[in-house]
Formats: C-alpha cells, sequence, structure tokens
C-alpha cells in the first residue's frame, strides 16, 4: 500500500502529468507535491484547488440522491481549460475524507478516461497515517 511520495509519483507518470498533490480541503495544504504548478506555486495551487473541492463536496445539489451519507459525497471533479485539465480525485479515509488527490495534465498528452481510473485506484490503495 503506497503512501503519499509513492501515490503522487504514480501520478506523474499518467500521460501528460505536469503535477500532482495531495490536497487537505478543509485547510487548503498540500499534503505531498510533486511537479510544477500553475503560477508555479503548489501552495497556491492547493489552497485555490481545496476552495474549488470544499465548495463542490459541501453542496448537496452534487449528492447522489441514493447515497446522501456518501463520505465523500463527490467522486472527482474535472477542470478543463484550452491548455490542460485538473483532476481532483476525493480520497476516502476512514478519518474525515477531507483529502484529494490534484493531478493537473497537459490538454495534447492528457487522457481524462486513464487519469479518472488511476486516481480512483490510487485513492483506494492510499495510506495516510
Amino acid at each position: 500500500m503506497p503512501g503519499i511520495d509513492e501515490c503522487l509519483l504514480e501520478a506523474m507518470r499518467l500521460p501528460g502529468a505536469r503535477g500532482a498533490a495531495l490536497v487537505d480541503w478543509t485547510s487548503g495544504l498540500a499534503l505531498g507535491a510533486v511537479g510544477e504548478f500553475p503560477g508555479g506555486d503548489h501552495e497556491a495551487a492547493a489552497a485555490e484547488a481545496a476552495e474549488v473541492a470544499r465548495l463542490t463536496a459541501e453542496q448537496r445539489a452534487f449528492t447522489p440522491e441514493t447515497d446522501a451519507d456518501a463520505d465523500p459525497p463527490v467522486e472527482d471533479l474535472i477542470i478543463s481549460n484550452r491548455d490542460s485539465y485538473h483532476v481532483l480525485r476525493f480520497v476516502p479515509t476512514s478519518f474525515d475524507s477531507s483529502v484529494f488527490l490534484h493531478v493537473w495534465l497537459a490538454r495534447p498528452d492528457g487522457n481524462l478516461a486513464l487519469a479518472r481510473i488511476r486516481l480512483g485506484e490510487m485513492a483506494g490503495r492510499l495510506v495516510l497515517g
């Protein structure tokens, strides 16, 4: 079972990966980061991504009706712009499930389907503690 560093290095092997981080969405702190980030500052990128993740996770409109008690209620978020994708994958934990994996992919080389599958696998195997 991989820890944070191993998980982030595995994320960087995704096609088009430019940067990866594990972020606590309640505090906005990066628990680990590798690669590059928009604006060149991984802490600022983590705080901004955490704000989007927190807003999404706290909205009942995004919670499945069949699983209203899901923790976290959202599996992942995909944000796209002209040159890249940001994939935020929420990580279920035994505590408060307030962390997510954030991978920044270059759009020409990135593969969203593969990124979602692999991040889901990584989130399931990640050992926090």
